[in-house]
């Protein structure tokens, strides 16, 4: 990374300072009154569906993608818009397939649509397997993101992991979705804001402005957004991430996974007004991640005409040219942009596996019946609890953040495609029960281990093997146990 000796001036931190008092008690006043659980994790009224869907967007959006998709053009090429194209159209398929499931009962949680389908225990395993992969995820996702931050602000890193979750933790639990929701939505706008500062700065330095990286970037083809990937073979068309086909359908796989069936987003959409409300949300959101990927990886290329190649590393590029290049109180804001980017990550986190552990787990399992009052009490005592786990995973992987990382941030890869494959399974099969929805569920997440392990295919296909598994597995357990049940008439 840059040299982290680099002094930031004082107004940066200022700015710094300023950005985050205001984002907790903006949380804070945005969020209301919550009076009970539903309140708190629902939103005391519903919310409209523009700030779901920035905040959506703000959700996805971590420090790393902040960064990385800027030093993947530079290093690279816009293949990886073809991917955003695919994100757009899973979310068109979950918009009519699933949530007119999840607006048809009275839900509370994305899981809840499995007990009403096929029973109690689905639900649980399904919310077990979600908070044990977002809390690793996540907790790995805290680290890196505190990566930057601690070296551009120079502090201890573990100092910067906790100053991030307390501050996420402030407004989660003052403010509950509804606050989350509301600053999600302004901080999109913050490190979007970020990086069309730094594009602005760069058509300043760069001799030629526009002109110039137009041709820096015919020189090495880094326009180049389609890859049709004909010419790779077999082996190497599935080996290639971003490929047309694979970015196409690969990237709708993974957005009907992380849009349909994660807490995290779903939770926002439960947090609308109607079905038509969720819908706008959802899908408008997918065309926004289209324009904030197009500004993130013109930036890229933008790096790359001013910097030309240079012996950093990808994740390095953008670091460097905010502290190197930009000037004092600008780079400030830029810093409370990756700060943006990363609390909109981390306070989603939390307020969805609160929201899965009080709603899946807690109240179903609970012996003792509690008013309002006690429920919202052991909701937000819970939420400081998952604040302080996700800080414990993120700490755990300090020592060794490359390989760890690349495994940890992989955990989703291993569940979502059972994940979705079940929710499917639900919505399509009529005559699968639940333990065919267990089974296919088990066996999705097996196949995924193996065939990641093994390294068949490159990520962008990994949900759609793990759905195509379980439907299988799911759909010949369903057809086999009606054959049994019809045996004995024969």
């Amino acid at each position: 990374m840059p040299d982290a000796s680099h002094a930031v001036p004082v107004i940066d931190y200022i700015i710094i300072v300023v950005f985050l008092v205001g984002v907790a008690l903006w949380g804070a006043l945005a969020g209301g009154k919550q009076r009970s659980v539903k309140d708190y994790f629902l939103g005391t009224s519903k919310a409209p569906w523009f700030a779901v869907c920035f905040a959506i967007v703000a959700a996805e959006t971590s420090t790393l993608t902040f960064i990385s998709i800027p030093g993947l053009a530079y290093l690279t090429n816009l293949n990886f818009l073809q991917l955003t194209v695919g994100y757009l159209l899973g979310r068109v398929v979950v918009s009519f397939v699933l949530l007119p499931k999840y607006f048809a009962g009275d839900l509370s949680t994305a899981y809840s649509f499995l007990e009403n389908r096929f029973g109690a225990k689905t639900r649980s395993f399904a919310s077990i397997v979600f908070l044990f992969t977002r809390w690793a995820a996540d907790g790995v996702r805290l680290y890196a993101t505190a990566i930057p931050l601690y070296l551009m602000v120079d502090i201890d890193p573990l100092l910067a992991i906790v100053l991030i979750a307390i501050v996420s933790l402030v407004y989660t639990y003052t403010g509950g979705v509804k606050g989350v929701i509301w600053v999600d939505a302004v901080q999109m706008f913050v490190y979007l804001g970020g990086a069309v500062v730094s594009i602005g700065f760069l058509l300043h330095l760069i001799p030629g402005g526009w002109s110039a990286v137009v041709a820096a970037a015919s020189d090495t083809s880094k326009f180049e957004v389609i890859n049709l990937g004909f010419d790779l073979g077999v082996k190497g068309f599935f080996s290639d991430p971003y490929t047309l086909v694979s970015g196409l359908i690969g990237g709708a796989f993974l957005s009907m996974a992380s849009h349909g069936v994660d807490q995290l987003v779903v939770q926002r959409l439960l947090a609308t007004r109607d079905l038509k409300s969720a819908r706008k949300a959802l899908i408008g959101s997918g065309v926004i991640v289209i324009f904030q990927f197009a500004i993130f990886m013109v930036l890229g290329v933008m790096l790359y005409a001013f910097l030309g190649e240079t012996d950093m590393i990808s994740d390095e590029v953008f670091p460097y040219f905010i502290l190197r290049h930009l000037p004092p109180g600008v780079t400030g804001f830029i810093i409370a942009g990756l700060f943006a980017a990363a609390m909109s990550t981390i306070a989603g986190s939390m307020s969805s596996l609160s929201s899965s552990t009080m709603l899946d787990l807690f109240i179903p399992f609970s012996k003792k019946a509690r008013d309002d009052k006690g429920q919202l009490f052991v909701s937000r005592v819970i939420t400081i609890f998952w604040a302080a786990a996700l800080i414990g995973s993120a700490a755990i992987f300090m020592n060794s953040p490359r390989a760890v990382v690349e495994v940890a941030l992989s955990i989703a890869s291993f569940t979502y495609g059972g994940l979705l494959g079940v929710f499917l399974l639900g919505a399509l099969n009529k005559k699968a029960k639940q333990e065919d929805a267990l089974a296919a569920f088990v066996a999705g997440i097996f196949i995924m281990i193996t065939v990641i392990a093994l390294g068949l295919v490159a990520w962008t296909w990994f949900t759609l093997v793990g759905v195509a598994a379980s439907l299988v597995v799911g759909s010949a357990l369903a057809a086999l146990s009606k054959r049994e049940k019809k045996a004995p008439e024969a």
